[in-house]
């Protein structure tokens, strides 16, 4: 039997011990949502890659056979895709391409600071990720 003096101190400290797992819990928050082209997925692959800009960095146009979802890591990346309007994507921030759409533009938007994004390209398998016009 446990000494009621002992269970005392523990009931006594379990509040404290709740309140800590409670405040070591994630927060999880949708940061994007994006629909997507109807696409059956059997045989397509993900592959995710990190690309990182010096400063004034850039690439050339490309097209992505496949859907991209792209999260910026670091700096400011300058984003323009399909013919729309470039768009200046800062860290934390997500961006979308959809499959087959002409990646214009694709720059670090800084002359001083490096950047770098994460993308995930859903494609089909043995598809190269990237394509030159």
């Amino acid at each position: 039997m446990i000494p009621r003096r002992v269970f005392l101190g523990a009931a006594t400290l379990l509040p404290l011990a709740i309140d800590n797992a409670l405040a070591q819990a994630p927060t999880v928050r949708p940061v994007h949502v994006q629909d997507l082209p109807h696409v059956r997925l059997d045989g397509w692959t993900a592959t995710v890659v990190e690309v990182r800009y010096p400063p004034a960095g850039a690439s050339q146009a490309h097209r992505h056979p496949g859907f991209v979802l792209g999260y910026v890591l670091e700096g400011e990346i300058r984003f323009g895709v399909a013919g729309g309007e470039p768009t200046i994507y800062h860290a934390g921030q997500v961006f979308y391409e959809p499959p087959g759409a002409l990646h214009s533009v694709s720059a670090n938007a800084s002359s001083v600071n490096p950047a770098r994004f994460i993308a995930i390209v859903i494609a089909e398998k043995g598809a190269p990720i990237t394509v030159t016009p």
